[in-house]
């Protein structure tokens, strides 16, 4: 049996399937990370999308229960060149092709990944299907051309948390852990956790379809985060008495999103400080009275490279996002502080007078570089410095 990848546009893939024997459709585009496809797939960021991965080998040192995004998978399908044969490292506990199969994911391998890169890269992101239960190549082009695409749909309701809860409240989950070097007595685990500071700094954090990584960043630089689902109100979030306001990732178009603009409108009266990235970002600009746009093929890896307009210095971020805020939109009391420096759209932008602090791509990374997590300190100290 074969897989079939297809594109409204009617370019058509074929090659092996694996994973789950179902039929995905979705937006197709890539993601230039050469590792990191576990969390690739459970990021919520993801939802609605066919992730194609431009490195070549993937899946050789398979999954694990403790690098997971959030609570369960969310791309529609995943597409790489060669699936490793041979799962290699002492923390995997299955196969990429298991874990996908476990969760309902489908994927193909053996196609010319580089092909369909320079594809998207000159046409653009696309609408596909990624089938294999037999279809038709006709039958599949067809599917693609109808599915309704990302564009003014409302992917966050499907990926937020339904209840609000306290993250990690006893301290298990969020500290950095490092290797244990030498000889180990039988039964000893490989890696420890690090200490971590007071949690006393509570904060509120809308859950628009956020990373855990985010929430261990966060522990780490001494939040305690209340996590709250994307439809809750301003009154509702106001009434914890958050010392500051964390806007997170999610997936699809912000401008379906006007419920949580709105929110984030009256939020910014309060006077609290606030800090989003990427879905939150974009959101924040709309609050600001800023517009969003969908990018050609979008930012999708762990090597962007983003200029701190303020400082000069660059540094190379980890993203994933097909919509970005228009600079020229923007109002004369918003500093846009940050670009990317392939096609200068806005990465980062700060109020000139409110306490408020926004970048578009991730400084948590997971996968990616450590870059920029110095924007929780920063985030931090914005709450510290207020009166």
């Amino acid at each position: 049996m074969s897989a079939v990848l297809a594109l409204e546009d009617g370019t058509v893939f074929r090659g092996q399937p694996f994973g789950a024997r179902t039929t995905a459709l979705g937006e197709v585009c890539f993601n230039t990370s050469m590792t990191g496809y576990q969390e690739i797939l459970t990021d919520p960021s993801y939802k609605g999308q066919i992730v194609t991965m431009t490195y070549p080998l993937i899946g050789n040192y398979g999954v694990n229960r403790e690098d997971v995004e959030s609570w369960r998978p969310h791309v529609a399908g995943f597409v790489v060149r060669e699936l490793s044969p041979v799962v290699s490292n002492w923390r995997a506990e299955k196969s990429l092709g298991s874990y996908c199969e476990d969760n309902g994911i489908v994927g193909i391998e053996g196609i010319d990944t580089r092909a369909l890169t320079r594809r998207l890269r000159v046409r653009g992101s696309m609408k596909g299907v990624l089938s294999s239960e037999g279809i038709s190549d006709g039958d599949a082009v067809q599917k693609a051309r109808e599915w309704r695409g990302l564009e003014g749909v409302d992917y966050v309701k499907d990926v937020t948390h339904r209840e609000a809860f306290i993250w990690d409240a006893e301290d298990r989950e969020s500290g950095d852990f490092s290797l244990v070097k030498g000889d180990k007595p039988q039964g000893d685990p490989r890696h420890r956790r690090e200490p971590l500071p007071p949690a006393d700094i509570p904060i509120v954090a809308f859950d628009f379809g956020m990373k855990y990584n985010i929430l261990r960043r966060l522990r780490q630089h001494g939040f305690k985060s209340h996590v709250l689902p994307a439809t809750t109100t301003a009154e509702q979030a106001l009434a914890l008495k958050p010392s500051g306001i964390f806007l997170s990732n999610g997936p699809g178009d912000p401008s379906a999103l006007p419920y949580a603009v709105n929110t984030v409108r009256e939020l910014l009266c309060s006077g609290i400080p606030i800090f989003g990235i990427c879905l939150g970002h974009q959101i924040l600009g709309q609050a600001l009275g800023g517009k969003t746009f969908k990018l050609k093929f979008g930012h999708r890896g762990g090597n962007q490279p983003v200029k701190d307009l303020r400082s000069g210095l660059v540094e190379i971020t980890s993203q994933n996002h097909g919509f970005a805020v228009d600079a020229a939109s923007l109002p004369s009391d918003v500093e846009v502080d940050r670009i990317n420096l392939n096609d200068k759209t806005v990465e980062g932008f700060r109020h000139r007078t409110k306490p408020v602090l926004c970048v578009q791509y991730h400084p948590e990374a997971s996968p990616g570089p450590h870059d920029s997590t110095h924007l929780f300190q920063e985030f931090r100290d914005m709450i510290t410095r207020r009166p």
